[in-house]
């Protein structure tokens, strides 16, 4: 009820009038206090709640902006999404890689007449699931993964390039100002496959917590074999799944410790001008898209290149070997990183539904108010509602969900914005006020909402704040405005960060009923609440 109260109360003050509080909770007839000379006072007012008829469209996407130059999104999608609903999204991942300074393959001398040789055990690419602990049973932890959808038992295909797309942070063009890469970009790759196995199927798997990994001596004697696990926080012990994605070792032989002591590896520059990035490529026509965060704090969590390699030291004399060493080099897919997608290209027939998908799929288009038949600037409609001098009190956008369509993608929340498209190449794109103004009190809100029996029901958007604006004469700013699915860098961090930064990672997807008369209750509508004199 207090939130109630507090737009009562602030809708009152925009149109030069302050309601009494107290009054306005227990009753529909509100009493005014006199202010000024422009208040009216001792007023008796109404309260009625008017829906205004709006239009709902589809409106595709090509492209989204991938990268985490301007900003980190922290997650990236690999896998396969196939929705006979929606559109396929098969989504790679390229990023540069780190090194770190003074590698080498032997780190000491051990005399004339002895001789190092170096076997390279494994090689893998370590990509660190997000999990919930769900039990330690006596078996060992049980996981459940998150941020996964699709079909998790069917295998998508999965080959590892090398990217000879040389990966900046300036515009090749115009070096003064930043670089950025969309999803639909056309990356290089360079060389063959650098997985050891061609078409890797890929499943995701919850009790992948463990590898065990085989030292062997030059000459094929199996020294030991070590335990390969990594916990989920400094002081952890349970180990966390993961996924391994098995690299051809003679190829990074070549590529990385043949290289340790050579200019390549001197710097990170000269290293990302040698090795330009890692192309991590999905494909297929099933599976399950999988949501990889690459901004945690604790190292072992972030995906990375991981090579082991055991040195031998042999006695030329005798052939005997004097000693063996162990070791692992880590090389974190940090930098630069650009997230592919490869969208289905489908075109969504015209009837009583819009579909939202995240990445690059599509958006739900909104008008509000119609057109301007008098072309001065403004919408008929919102001249009609501010001819009759409306106290807004609470303002509402809804749009319900078709529970006939699949819905197990539904996103748990849209992001409703303004996309000022004059200049059609360069759309500016900003927040509705309510998202700054009532960040306190839940901002636009447009989380999902259930019914009475559990299903997947709708999304109402909270847009108080700039219904006002418009209908007192405060604003005439009134662009087209979209629902997009919601991502975590959506929501504004102060009152003043008013432009949107686009990002759209995640993948999932709804289906909503548009405007249309035949969807009778369910259709779109735009609620107004207001009081007005009686």
């Amino acid at each position: 009820m207090f939130f109630k109260v507090k737009k009562i109360f602030k809708k009152s003050v925009y149109l030069g009038v302050i309601l009494s509080l107290f009054t306005a909770v227990i009753s529909c007839e509100k009493d005014f206090t006199d202010i000024g000379s422009k208040v009216i006072t001792n007023t008796k007012f109404d309260t009625n709640v008017l829906s205004v008829d709006i239009t709902v469209e589809n409106s595709p996407l090509e492209r989204v902006f991938s990268d985490n130059i301007s900003l980190e999104q922290g997650q990236y999608l690999l896998g396969v999404y196939a929705n006979a609903n929606y559109e396929k999204i098969e989504a790679s991942i390229i990023s540069q890689v780190s090194i770190i300074s003074g590698l080498k393959v032997i780190d000491s001398t051990y005399g004339a007449d002895t001789t190092v040789v170096s076997k390279i055990d494994t090689v893998f690419i370590k990509l660190p699931y997000q999990a919930t602990l769900e039990s330690t049973a006596s078996t060992g932890p049980e996981f459940s993964l998150d941020s996964i959808i699709g079909d998790q038992t069917k295998a998508f295909n999965l080959n590892v390039y090398q990217s000879d797309t040389y990966l900046s942070s300036l515009n090749p063009i115009d070096p003064s100002k930043s670089n950025s890469y969309y999803s639909d970009f056309d990356f290089q790759k360079t060389g063959t496959e650098l997985n050891d196995e061609l078409n890797f199927q890929f499943i995701p798997n919850e009790k992948d917590t463990v590898i065990y990994v085989k030292r062997w001596t030059s000459d094929n004697v199996l020294i030991t074999t070590d335990t390969v696990k990594y916990v989920g926080s400094s002081s952890g012990t349970l180990p966390i799944p993961f996924a391994r994605i098995p690299l051809n070792e003679d190829k990074f032989r070549t590529l990385f410790l043949d290289k340790y002591e050579s200019s390549e590896f001197e710097t990170q520059d000269a290293f990302n001008d040698y090795f330009r990035g890692l192309f991590i490529e999905a494909s297929g026509s099933e599976g399950s898209l999988v949501s990889f965060n690459f901004s945690n704090t604790l190292a072992d969590l972030n995906p990375s290149i991981e090579v082991y390699y055991t040195n031998t030291v042999f006695n030329d004399q005798t052939g005997d070997t004097i000693k063996t060493f162990r070791k692992n080099n880590s090389f974190p897919l940090s930098g630069i990183r650009v997230n592919p997608f490869k969208m289905e290209d489908k075109v969504y027939a015209v009837n009583n539904e819009v579909k939202v998908q995240g990445t690059a799929g599509s958006e739900a288009k909104i008008d509000l108010f119609g057109a301007d038949l008098d072309n001065n600037g403004i919408a008929d409609k919102i001249e009609e509602l501010r001819a009759k001098n409306l106290l807004i009190n609470d303002a509402s956008l809804t749009l319900y969900i078709n529970q006939s369509a699949d819905t197990v993608s539904a996103p748990y929340r849209l992001h409703l914005y303004k996309s000022d498209e004059t200049i059609a190449s360069n759309p500016v794109l900003t927040q509705i006020k309510d998202a700054t103004s009532e960040a306190a009190f839940g901002g636009i809100d447009g989380f999902l909402v259930r019914d009475s029996n559990g299903k997947k029901e709708k999304y109402t958007f909270t847009i108080t704040d700039y219904i006002s604006d418009l209908l007192s004469g405060e604003s005439n700013y009134s662009p087209t405005l979209k629902i997009k699915v919601y991502n975590s860098t959506d929501s504004p961090n102060t009152v003043t960060d008013t432009i949107l930064n686009y990002k759209s990672w995640n993948p999932r997807a709804v289906t909503l009923f548009n405007h249309s008369l035949v969807n009778g209750e369910s259709k779109a509508e735009l609620k107004i609440s207001y009081s007005e004199e009686k």
